[in-house]
């Protein structure tokens, strides 16, 4: 039992780590926008660690990250919370709580029933993420964007890489979760 809470303890860590680093790897797109991997990273700890345990990953980035450690794609800070794009970073700890939740569910999940769970998570990080965006800039920066070109570089440009995330993370997780229930 106690070799069991400490492989956990220990994927809850890596899976931190696997969200710091996701921010930081940033792969170049034709539109501008850059590709992270820090919604893969958020849905696999989701999809693998379960509810609790990759929320928690995901909670202990944003607390290592609020308290200065420059963790996030563009820092770190308290501060940070008034930048536009931190509705995202919230919106990666309810996906992967909605994640886990829907892909828990089951013992022995399908591969749609992950790919149901990465969805999920992915309205949830949008959504938050376009309604976070939105507010900062309209309330604390004073500069109201339009909605449409808003929706079409938040959202638009990156989400085909999201779904792809989505179908990559429901095939690893059909892999993975057999194995770590060996072990966790």
């Amino acid at each position: 039992m106690k070799h069991k809470k400490s492989l956990r303890m220990v994927l809850c860590a890596l899976f931190t780590a696997l969200v710091a680093a996701g921010a930081w790897i940033q792969i170049p797109s034709p539109t501008g926008v850059p590709f992270t991997l820090q919604f893969l990273f958020t849905l696999l700890a989701g999809l693998l660690l379960g509810a609790k345990l990759g929320t928690l990953s995901v909670c202990l980035y944003l607390v290592i990250g609020l308290l200065g450690v420059p963790i996030f794609a563009q820092g770190g800070g308290i501060g940070y919370v008034l930048q536009p794009s931190f509705g995202y970073l919230i919106g990666f700890a309810l996906g992967t709580l909605a994640t886990g939740v829907i892909a828990g569910k089951d013992a022995h999940p399908s591969f749609k029933r992950l790919l149901a769970a990465g969805f999920a998570g992915l309205v949830l990080v949008y959504a938050l993420g376009l309604v976070y965006y939105y507010c900062i800039n309209r309330f604390y920066l004073n500069n109201p964007p339009e909605v449409w070109p808003m929706f079409v570089s938040c959202c638009l440009l990156t989400l085909p890489g999201d779904i792809a995330n989505c179908l990559v993370g429901a095939l690893l997780g059909k892999r993975l979760i057999p194995l770590l229930k060996k072990y966790v």
